[in-house]
């Protein structure tokens, strides 16, 4: 079936039904949610019972580029500062340090397992260096895993952060691949230039991002995740514009929001959930009707051998080196090595080596995909249960509660206060969204002259106002009284 206007929308929407039908069943049948998507796409395509022609690598890295785009910054949203922080050494050194690891080890294993040159092995090492942020939050979140320490904020941070440095090493190879002339060392200048300008720029429009939210007056509410895409799109372009890394902004910018009192941020955040999952679903059914089957079945034997290097050492060997000088214990260290999930991010990352035309581009694609499903199948079904055998799991009952959790669930206050403003009080004449208000305390209702307001980030604070404050706790009460009157 060719894909026209007239039935584009019909087989999209479809195909997102069926998606979203059985990735709600398929945890009963152990199988990761990820890889549903995936099958789907593959049995829609032209190889599969629907028959759908799609053969467009530009296409599909457009929609894949699109997509990370929304999986990182709402990845990066729901990361929390506090949480992160404690063990943000170890997420920076297993994003850079890592991923060169893991990619340089294993490109050394497929240039001897191989006929590749030494570029192309690494190229394919580099592709598939990065753990999967798609495939790594749906999974720890999908099914709830509570994890003993600070695992799992460890888990996401790398996986939030490590795509920017795969994208590096894979555009790097790629050029010395192209370029036989060029030396290794020719790509040194690239690496700085787009980590240090992609984390300059992620912070900078972190900041501008944040004043632009706050500041400018929208007549709907809804309007506000529209104009935070918005600025999330400025953001990765402007970045790549000026050579920046374009990723590893927009991380950093949404991980700067994520952690600041912004209007509507509920919304923002609830937005940016349900996008991510629609992202998700798109970009794997894309990849999936990208992928020929038959063409892949002749690397099947090559593919796997690849792919159990990749998990059992080259993932190992880059976890342990670059945490070898941090104090952890060694089934930490082990679980880290195993959550080492290879997604759709690889894949779209294939597609690089496939629009610049090069010699063994389309061997390198089939590869890295039989290298992805096979991680997720492998890895992705079987994290519960190597936790337990690592001893690095816990009870639902005892699972930590993250602040962002408590904020987007409704979590019911225990107690309330009313609380009169004063013409003294520092609130007087501000916004709620620049009070800094406590995190366990909210504004439930504004009583001004006889009439009664529902707050939101944007309300002005006046003399004479009756609050109506609902907080966890006594505790919280008693902040909301200190940020009141500081």
């Amino acid at each position: 079936m060719n894909l026209t206007i007239e039935n584009i929308v019909l087989i999209g929407s479809l195909l997102l039904f069926i998606s979203i039908i059985v990735g709600k069943t398929s945890y009963k049948f152990g199988v990761p949610t990820l890889l549903l998507f995936l099958i789907i796409g593959m049995l829609a395509g032209s190889e599969g019972i629907g028959g759908i022609v799609f053969d467009d690598p530009k296409i599909a890295q457009f929609i894949g580029v699109v997509s990370l785009n929304f999986i990182l910054f709402a990845g990066g949203l729901d990361t929390s500062w506090p949480a992160v922080k404690p063990i943000l050494k170890e997420g920076i050194l297993l994003s850079t340090l890592g991923v060169l690891l893991t990619a340089v080890s294993l490109g050394v294993f497929v240039h001897f397992v191989t006929d590749f040159t030494i570029y192309e092995s690494l190229l394919l090492g580099s592709i598939v260096s990065s753990t999967d942020a798609a495939a790594v939050f749906s999974i720890l979140r999908g099914k709830s895993l509570a994890l003993k320490t600070n695992l799992r904020p460890t888990l996401e941070l790398e996986s939030g952060s490590n795509d920017p440095m795969a994208y590096v090493l894979t555009i790097a190879f790629l050029s010395l691949v192209v370029n036989k002339d060029q030396s290794l060392m020719s790509i040194i200048p690239l690496f700085l230039q787009q980590m240090i300008l992609g984390g300059a720029a992620g912070f900078g429009f972190g900041k501008l991002s944040k004043l632009v939210i706050n500041k400018i007056k929208l007549d709907f509410e809804g309007l506000y995740p529209v104009l935070v895409i918005a600025l999330m799109f400025i953001t990765f372009s402007a970045t790549d514009f000026i050579g920046g890394n374009g990723f590893l902004a927009i991380y950093i910018c949404a991980v700067y929001l994520g952690n600041q009192d912004l209007i509507h941020k509920k919304t923002i955040f609830r937005m940016f959930d349900g996008l991510a999952w629609l992202m998700q679903i798109v970009l794997f059914l894309t990849l999936g009707l990208l992928v020929f089957p038959s063409h892949v079945v002749p690397y099947i034997g090559i593919g796997l051998t690849i792919s159990l290097f990749l998990i059992f050492i080259a993932r190992p060997v880059g976890v342990f080196i670059s945490l070898m000088f941090i104090k952890m214990k060694l089934r930490r260290r082990f679980y880290i090595s195993w959550v080492g999930l290879r997604g759709a991010v690889p894949i779209v990352f294939a597609t690089y080596p496939l629009l610049a035309g090069i010699d063994k581009a389309h061997i390198i694609f089939n590869i890295v995909f039989f290298i992805s499903v096979t991680s997720v199948l492998i890895q992705g079904t079987t994290l519960a249960l190597v936790a337990k055998w690592l001893n690095v799991g816990l009870p639902e009952k005892s699972k930590r509660i993250y602040e962002k959790e408590k904020f987007l669930e409704e979590i019911p206050k225990a107690v309330m206060k009313e609380i009169v403003i004063t013409p003294q009080c520092f609130a007087v004449n501000k916004k709620i969204v620049d009070l800094s208000f406590p995190k366990n305390a909210i504004i439930a209702m504004i009583k001004r002259a006889d009439v009664y307001i529902t707050p939101n980030g944007s309300t002005v604070i006046e003399s004479g106002d009756t609050m109506v404050v609902l907080s966890d706790n006594m505790e919280g009460l008693d902040q909301v009284q200190e940020c009141l009157n500081q």
